[in-house]
């Protein structure tokens, strides 16, 4: 079976700069973690990654507003989906279709109609996410970090539901690193990461979407980048 992720793994730079993101995380994680690891800290980079994913979804809620309950609607929503998305962590190995789905009927509970929870707009948004499910059943021998990376990009770039795709896309990435056993506690926060780097961010996206190979390895580069970040932004870092 041909790898899906090959091409792009041996591009320029992106072998190299996934292997030092994830020595940092893994130091990080050892060191850090050994002695002070706890649920705690888990919620406590969970609500984090959601209040930074709000943000980027649009949420003028600060970080103390969402740990005081007081966020806005989106914020509120990025929250519900952080409390119970690590459950889907072992359905996402074997049924990724059915975990995708079940991020977007938590995050959108409040803002759709039932019928369209976890269901793709239309046809073609139902075949992007039929691959971003056979890349995660693919088997690739790409580093962990660049599979969560591409498929957060699939997932935000096809915008397959009604709404709150940019909070399921990141949440998936999230769900990949722990599934893959990178984060297996979820300590790292890479949509922190992600806020920190916003202009990057968004314009690497673009760059996903409209251009082509190029824009892929720049994405590619980019999310090294940007999980460095969240590894910094976690709670086991900045306390």
């Amino acid at each position: 079976m041909t790898d899906p992720l090959a091409w792009l793994t041996d591009l320029e730079g992106v072998r190299s700069a996934y292997a030092g993101t994830r020595d940092g995380i893994d130091v990080m994680l050892r060191d850090r973690g050994l002695r002070r690891t706890t649920p705690e800290l888990t919620a406590e980079s969970l609500l984090r990654g959601a209040h930074a994913s709000a943000v980027l979804e649009g949420s003028s809620s600060t970080v103390d507003q969402v740990r005081a309950g007081e966020g806005d609607a989106v914020a509120a929503d990025a929250v519900r989906l952080s409390a119970s998305m690590l459950a889907l962590a072992p359905l996402l190995k074997t049924a990724p279709l059915q975990a995708i789905a079940r991020l977007h009927t938590v995050v959108a509970a409040s803002a759709l109609p039932a019928e369209q929870l976890g269901r793709p707009r239309d046809a073609a948004s139902a075949d992007r996410l039929r691959g971003v499910a056979e890349l995660l059943l693919s088997g690739t021998s790409a580093p962990a970090l660049l599979v969560a990376a591409v498929a957060h990009a699939d997932v935000a770039t096809a915008a397959p539901f009604a709404s709150h795709n940019g909070i399921v896309a990141r949440a998936l990435e999230r769900l990949v690193l722990v599934s893959r056993g990178v984060d297996a506690k979820s300590l790292v926060v890479p949509e922190a990461g992600h806020l920190a780097h916003r202009a990057a961010y968004e314009s690497n996206l673009r760059a996903y979407s409209e251009g082509g190979p190029r824009g892929v390895h720049a994405w590619a580069l980019y999310g090294a980048e940007a999980f460095a970040a969240g590894a910094e932004a976690s709670p086991l870092v900045t306390g």
